[in-house]
């Protein structure tokens, strides 16, 4: 049985390197799959040029790398906000987002239920209204295109769970997938290896990192919460043989941080429990 496959993602470059100089980084270090945010300067569709899609994808070419994935990660956006000029902004950068994946042979764009807080938030119909709504228009500019969207478990929004997934993809249609985040799962107290096995063959890509439970984080390997066996075991039983993306979010800008040696003490972890070696 073969091993499964690990993609970087540029995540903690995404103030330090623009998103070339990201995948050439990741690239020196021996990656040649990535998961690429989506995010200004880093690589922000809206921004680039011709050419610079040109450069990225020729460069891609050149050195038989690929981008797997796409993330615009929740930072200042909203799909399910309260006012509609939001909830359509995000939708319009979502739909460069798809439109740039398909022009760079990228299979997946993830999408990210909106934030909530602790003290009030619109009615959770409503929010659910606006993002299934906002997901199928996703859903209908993808059509014709290799391009598919994944929907993404996350601690703070309005829909965490691995079940919130499975249901909201039945809303939306067949033709989405999720993005099953390990870290986020075992953030919230899921039993990780049961919640992949019930989304089952809905599971298309897989984010995995570590967090303790009192500080939200997306830290290396080994040292939280997060136990690689039983994800990879549960992976295992439903066929799964895409990519799993080290999806660790440390600054590179910060001092006294050293991203390159996460990435790596993680790889070295995730070689252990089966996955393929760097």
């Amino acid at each position: 049985m073969s091993e499964l496959k690990v993609a970087a993602s540029t995540f903690p470059y995404l103030y330090s390197h623009s998103g070339l100089d990201a995948l050439k980084h990741l690239h020196g270090m021996g990656y040649r799959n990535f998961e690429m945010m989506i995010f200004p300067p880093h690589c922000w569709p809206a921004e680039m040029s011709a050419a610079d899609r040109t450069e990225i994808r020729s460069w891609l070419d050149g050195e038989g790398g690929r981008i797997t994935s796409f993330c615009y990660p929740l930072l200042d956006n909203n799909p399910n906000s309260t006012d509609k000029i939001m909830r359509d902004y995000t939708l319009a950068r979502y739909r460069e987002a798809i439109d740039l994946a398909a022009e760079w042979g990228c299979p997946y764009v993830v999408a990210i239920p909106g934030p909530v807080n602790s003290l009030i938030n619109a009615p959770e119909k409503w929010m659910l209204d606006w993002f299934v709504s906002g997901m199928k228009s996703l859903v209908a500019h993808a059509n014709g295109t290799s391009v598919k969207l994944l929907l993404e478990n996350v601690p703070f929004t309005f829909l965490p769970s691995a079940q919130d997934m499975k249901d909201t993809a039945a809303l939306i249609g067949p033709e989405v997938g999720v993005n099953f985040d390990v870290c986020n799962s075992a953030y919230i107290k899921e039993d990780v290896g049961a919640a992949i096995r019930l989304l089952g063959d809905l599971v298309e890509n897989v984010h995995i990192s570590d967090s303790g439970y009192d500080d939200f984080k997306h830290d290396r390997l080994g040292t939280g919460i997060v136990d690689p066996g039983p994800a990879h075991a549960a992976l295992r039983d439903i066929g799964y043989d895409k990519f799993t993306v080290l999806e660790i979010i440390t600054d590179a800008n910060l001092p006294g941080v050293d991203p390159d040696g996460d990435i790596k003490a993680s790889h070295d972890i995730l070689a252990k429990h089966g996955w393929a070696a760097l």
